[in-house]
Formats: structure tokens, C-alpha cells, sequence
């Protein structure tokens, strides 16, 4: 699992390709969101964490975190929606499922993808314990890995 943590959390912190991540902020918390191939995945790290790899099947990465006075933020737990929608307008309602490990707590979702489609990802979190309601989407073009 560590090995996923580490893989999602660079994700999340790798400089903002167009259209391919988001990070929102609403008060003193911060949204981040992105989606990769679930290919992009290693076999072992995808296996380990039930986690299908495919041409056709698009990850979402979802983390809270809540900023702190000195500078610094905290990852905090929170109910999360999310779905996706095609170009064409067809909605997929996604089923996000928590993960933690140690200090980190992330939420994790597949989408069904086709070669070259675009999906807007439409999310919504409130914070645990607060009435703060986060709400963003993106786009994300999928595209299967070249072969290494």
C-alpha cells in the first residue's frame, strides 16, 4: 500500500497538466483531484489495492486536506461524491471508496473510459465535522500508456 500512497500522492503534487488535475479551495481546506489511465499503474500496486487495470478504466484520486495556521495542512476525512460525464452526456455515478495508510487518506474511484474520450469529473466533499462543502470538475483525456 505504501507503494500506492506514494504513487497517488506525487500524482496529486506533480506541477498541473492542462486539464488533467485541479485543486480547489473553500475556507481552510483544499480539494485535489486527479485522474490517470489505470494503466499507468504498476500490476502489483493495482492487484494489491483491487484495482482494475485496463485501456478502459480511468482512476480517480480525490484528497481533502485541511491548512493549518503554520503553513502546513493535514489530511482530513470527508462524505465524497464524484461523477463523471462524457462529451455525449452520459453520467457516470462513481463509487468512491476511503483508503488510509498512516496519515494519508485518499478516496479512489474507476471510471469506464474509451480510447480517446474526455470525461468531466464533477466532485463534491464536505469536510468531516464541518458544513464546509468543496465542489469542483475537470477534464481528463484518456489515452492508454505507450509501451516502455
Amino acid at each position: 500500500m505504501k507503494i500506492l500512497t506514494a504513487l497517488l500522492f506525487a500524482l496529486l503534487l506533480m506541477p498541473r497538466l492542462a486539464n488533467a488535475q485541479t485543486a480547489t479551495e473553500a475556507g481552510e481546506y483544499v480539494l485535489h483531484a486527479n485522474a490517470i489511465n489505470s494503466l499507468e499503474l504498476t500490476p502489483d500496486v493495482a492487484i494489491a489495492n483491487g484495482i482494475t487495470r485496463s485501456a478502459s478504466r480511468g482512476l480517480l484520486n480525490i484528497a481533502i486536506r485541511k491548512k493549518r495556521g503554520d503553513g502546513s495542512d493535514v489530511a482530513v476525512r470527508a462524505a465524497v461524491s464524484a461523477d463523471a460525464l462524457s462529451f455525449s452526456g452520459q453520467r457516470q455515478i462513481l463509487s468512491l471508496r476511503e483508503v488510509t495508510e498512516g496519515d494519508a487518506i485518499y478516496y479512489l474511484a474507476e471510471a469506464r473510459v474509451v480510447e480517446g474520450e474526455t470525461l468531466t469529473f464533477e466532485i463534491s466533499a464536505r469536510p468531516q465535522g464541518d458544513v464546509s462543502v468543496l465542489q469542483t470538475r475537470f477534464q481528463k483525456a484518456f489515452f492508454a500508456p505507450l509501451p516502455k
